[in-house]
C-alpha cells in the first residue's frame, strides 16, 4: 500500500492544550506522524511518497470562505493584538445571545470559530492543514487512478473540523475534502466511514442534508464522550440526506466483540446505497490504553479491522484521525492496514 507523507506536516508544534482544567503539552504532536512512519517502513507495508499542491480550491468546496481567511491570518492577528500565548479560545457566542455579529478583535473572531477551548492555533498551523490536506487528495488520486489502497498520513486530523468551525485538533475536513474530490471527479456516491473513537461531528455537519455522500459513525456515546452534543443514533440526515448519515454511539469499556459487530452494521449499510468508494476516517484512539478514550480494543484487533473493510469490495482511501497512545499508535495503525492488505492478496 502506498502512503503519503509530509516532513511539512510537523510544522504546527502547539505546546499548549487545556484539559481537565489544565494547560499542558498537547496529546496530538509531531511524534505520532514519527511513530506510524517507522512502523510502516519496519512492517514493509510500502512505499512512501510526497503529496502533489493542490491548493484551497477543494477546501472551499467543503469550508467557508470567511473560515478558511481566518485560519490563514488568526495566528498573525493574534500576535499582532500582543497576546503572549497560543490562540487558545476563552469566549463563545452563547446559546442566549440571539443575533450576535461577528467581532473584529481577533479575541471574539477565534471564538466565533472555534469549536472548542483544548485546541490552540499557533505558529503553522494553517500550513500544516494544508499539507495534511494534500496529502489526503493524494491518496485519493492514487485510489482513483490505480484504483488501489491508499493511506495518506494526515496531520493535523480533520474529522471534527466543519463547514466553519475548528476543533478537536482539526482544521481542514480531510475526509470530507476528499469524498467531495472524489464526487467531482465522477463517482456519484461515496462513503465516509469514521472508525475513531470520538464522533466525527465536523463530516457529520459537512453532509448531513446531501445524499452522495453517507457518513458512518462508530464512536463513544456524546452523552459521556467528546466532542459531546452531536453522535446520537437518532441523527440519521435531513432533507435529501435522510437515511445517509448513521451513527453508532457506544459505551465506555466497549469491546472488540461489540465494536465490530457495529462496524459489520455500518458496512451493510454502505453495501446497501452502492457506494463506489470507500474513504476511512482512520482512528485509532479505539485502543484499550489510549489516553484520551475508553474503549478496549487491543493491538491484535486491528488486523481484523483491516479484513472486514477489504471484504467491502470498494476503492479505499484511509486518512490519519486520531490516536494518542503514542507508544502503540504505528503498530495499530499498521495492524489495520496489512490486515487491508493481506485480505486482498488472499482474494487475487
Amino acid at each position: 500500500m502506498l502512503t503519503f507523507h509530509s516532513e511539512s506536516t510537523k510544522l504546527r508544534r502547539a505546546k499548549t492544550e487545556l484539559n481537565e482544567g489544565l494547560l499542558m503539552a498537547p496529546f496530538e504532536c509531531p511524534e505520532r506522524v514519527d511513530l506510524v512512519l517507522e512502523r510502516i517502513r519496519a512492517s514493509g507495508l510500502g512505499p512512501v511518497q510526497a503529496p502533489a499542491r493542490f491548493g484551497l480550491d477543494p477546501v472551499l468546496a467543503v469550508h467557508d470562505r470567511d473560515y478558511v481567511e481566518f485560519l490563514a491570518s488568526c495566528w498573525e492577528e493574534w500576535k499582532a493584538a500582543g497576546m503572549a500565548g497560543e490562540a487558545i479560545p476563552n469566549i463563545w457566542p452563547s446559546r442566549s445571545m440571539p443575533g450576535v455579529r461577528i467581532p473584529e478583535h481577533i479575541e471574539g473572531r477565534l471564538g466565533h470559530y472555534a469549536q472548542t477551548g483544548e485546541t490552540s492555533i499557533c505558529a503553522n498551523t494553517f500550513e500544516a492543514a494544508e499539507v495534511s490536506k494534500d496529502i489526503a487528495l493524494s491518496a485519493l488520486g492514487h485510489t482513483l487512478e490505480s484504483g488501489e489502497p491508499s493511506f495518506g498520513l494526515c496531520r493535523p486530523p480533520g474529522h471534527h473540523a466543519s463547514s466553519n468551525q475548528f476543533g478537536g485538533y482539526c482544521f481542514f475536513n480531510n475526509a470530507a475534502i476528499a469524498a467531495e474530490q472524489a464526487l467531482r471527479h465522477g463517482h456519484s456516491r461515496v462513503a465516509v466511514l469514521d472508525i475513531d473513537f470520538h464522533h466525527g461531528n465536523g463530516t457529520q455537519e459537512i453532509f448531513y442534508a446531501r445524499d452522495d455522500v453517507i457518513v458512518v459513525s462508530l464512536h463513544g456515546d456524546p452523552l459521556h464522550c467528546f466532542p459531546y452534543y452531536l453522535g446520537h443514533a437518532d441523527e440519521t440526515g435531513s432533507g435529501r440526506g435522510e437515511g445517509f448519515n448513521v451513527n453508532y454511539p457506544m459505551p465506555p469499556g466497549t469491546d472488540y466483540a461489540r465494536w465490530s459487530a457495529a462496524l459489520d452494521e455500518g458496512l451493510a449499510r454502505i453495501r446497501q446505497v452502492g457506494a463506489e468508494l470507500l474513504v476511512v476516517s482512520l482512528g485509532v484512539d479505539t485502543f484499550e490504553h489510549d489516553p484520551i478514550s475508553s474503549f478496549k480494543l487491543r493491538s491484535d484487533d486491528y488486523p481484523d479491522v483491516g479484513r472486514r473493510l477489504a471484504a467491502l469490495g470498494l476503492p479505499t482511501v484511509f486518512l490519519l484521525e486520531g490516536g494518542y497512545a503514542v507508544e502503540e499508535i504505528g503498530i495499530n495503525v499498521v495492524n489495520v492496514l496489512s490486515g487491508f492488505d493481506a485480505a486482498l492478496a488472499r482474494v487475487e
